[in-house]
Formats: C-alpha cells, structure tokens, sequence
C-alpha cells in the first residue's frame, strides 16, 4: 500500500479544510489502519479493524456524496463512474470482513487483498480526481467541499451498506437512516469510532 507520510507531507501543502487535504488526510489514517490490523493480534485487531470499517464506511460515503458529482463534471463520468463501482466492491469485501473472525487466516488473507484494492482506488483518486479538482475549483469551493465531506461523515454509516454503495443518491437517501442504526449498533457494542 502506499506512504502514509506522503499522504500527509501532499496534505499539508494545501490549506486547511480544502476537500483534497482532509481526503489525504484520511487515506493517510487508512493506510496506518491497515498496518496496524496487519501486525495486532486479539482485541487490539479486532478494535484496529472496527476504527478502519467505521473510518472506510463514512470516508466512502462522503467521497460518493460530495467528491463524485463535482468529479463527473471535471474529470468526467468514467473516473467518477469507475470510483463508485470500486467503492461498491470495497462495501461487498468489507461487509464479509465484517462478519469473519479476525484472528483466522481467511480474515487475513482478505484482509491483505482488499488492502490491495483499497490502496489502487486511492492513487486512482490521487492521480485521476484531486488534480482535477485542485485545477477546476478555486479555493474557496474546495473549503465548502470539505466542510461539506464533514458534514456528510457526521451523517454517514459506520458499517458498509452495499446496497447503498456506489451510488450518490442512494447514499443521500440511505446513508442517513443505516446511520442512525449503525450508531446505535455501535454503542450496544461498545465499539463506536475509533
């Protein structure tokens, strides 16, 4: 997977709040999530894993809701088109991460290959969308995208929605209900976001 430091060395050469800067930020996190599910064992994994699905769930989701339909008009309805299907796909693997034990050798065998998917669709994102959007919207529109990717988090599942994934509008309408019974899931579980 890519560097978690160059992730955050790129993001801190942007302004503070713009969209590109709190998405890098966060694929910066998910890669040291990935890390550090990767080296933990017995209850440290299991709660490295629950903050990567709740951090992936609500990062996805608010890249589906704010990021995509500015992507499809600047860099075109197949990188858009191409990220919503990956992020359908991560939902599908990451709900059967979900429900497997964490300490078994199929967990991290899938583990390992959707860490893989996951790291692509990121430098996609990276290659494909940010300069897109760093040349097309001025400042300020990056500042409303990402208080806006904030705002959609606040609103977003903690627990992937397949059904839902991939889609813009279905998030818009879903996201908001699987949301409120992901939080209350979390909280009678105790394992809440990171």
């Amino acid at each position: 997977m890519g560097d978690a430091a160059k992730d955050r060395a790129k993001a801190a050469q942007l302004p503070e709040g713009d969209v590109i800067r709190v998405l890098l930020e966060q694929h910066a996190r998910i890669r040291e999530l990935f890390a550090d599910v990767k080296s933990a064992q017995g209850q440290h994994k299991q709660q490295a894993f629950d903050e990567l699905r709740a951090l992936l769930a609500v990062h996805e989701t608010a890249e589906e809701m704010v990021l995509r339909p500015v992507s499809k008009d600047v860099a075109g309805h197949s990188v858009a088109d191409d990220r919503n299907a990956e992020e359908k796909e991560a939902n599908v693997v990451l709900a059967r991460l979900e429900g497997m034990d964490c300490g078994s050798v199929e967990f991290d065998n899938l583990l390992a290959s959707f860490e893989q998917a996951v790291s692509t669709h990121a430098e996609q994102e990276e290659t494909l969308e940010f300069p897109a959007i760093l040349s097309a919207c001025d400042a300020d529109k990056r500042r409303d995208m990402g208080k806006a990717v904030k705002m959609a988090e606040k609103i977003a599942p903690t627990h992937p929605h397949p059904s839902a994934a991939g889609s813009p509008t279905a998030q818009w309408v879903v996201g908001p209900f699987a949301s409120i019974v992901d939080h209350v899931k979390d909280a009678l579980s105790g394992s809440g976001r990171g």
